[in-house]
């Protein structure tokens, strides 16, 4: 907003022509799916031109129905793509934990650890090896925030293939068809169109 240049402009009549193509899009919130917290998260490392920091994207389901993402530039630079693939893990388990203390607020049973998808093998092999940590101390908060997460079992990782991995839809541009299935699995529906 202090500086808007050309592709800004540009960038804007995109997303306003999509908003204008799709308005009877929407969530359906599934009344029979089970009750557990599922998240997928990602990055893409240096993706600013300008400061060449990461965005980090990501979109939590409890059961079928999804109930929070976000995408948001990072605060910091990024040295490396697993730092800031990490750093995009560390954020959605906060989410995750913060959900499963609401959950637990409102008496609402959720057995079981939240299962966390993601693409990048290196951050989750920092996850799941103290040794790892050593060599990273540039994420040394983020590793333990994770770690201590998953040792409690409050929360478990899983790979997803990145075909597969839901949350590109909010860090990177991806083509028709790829986009239109990400929207599928987000649960996004034509409201307007009888089930």
């Amino acid at each position: 907003m202090q500086e808007p240049k050309l592709h800004h402009l540009k960038a804007t009549r995109h997303l306003l022509q999509y908003l204008k193509n799709a308005p009877r899009q929407g969530l359906l919130f599934s009344t029979t799916s089970q009750l557990s917290l599922v998240g997928y998260c990602d990055a893409d490392w240096a993706k600013c031109p300008m400061t060449r920091r990461s965005v980090t994207g990501y979109c939590i389901f409890l059961g079928n129905s999804l109930v929070f993402w976000k995408s948001k530039k990072q605060v910091t630079v990024s040295r490396s793509s697993a730092e800031a693939e990490y750093q995009s893990m560390a954020a959605v388990t906060c989410e995750l934990t913060w959900l499963r203390y609401l959950l637990r607020d409102l008496r609402v049973p959720h057995s079981g650890p939240a299962r966390l998808f993601y693409d990048n093998q290196a951050a989750l092999h920092i996850a799941a090896n103290p040794v790892y940590h050593e060599r990273t101390k540039h994420i040394e908060l983020d590793c333990h925030t994770v770690r201590e997460k998953i040792q409690k079992g409050e929360i478990k990782t899983a790979y997803v293939p990145t075909g597969n991995q839901i949350a590109d839809i909010f860090t990177k541009p991806l083509s028709a068809p790829i986009f239109h299935t990400h929207l599928s699995k987000l649960g996004i529906i034509n409201i307007h169109t009888p089930t």
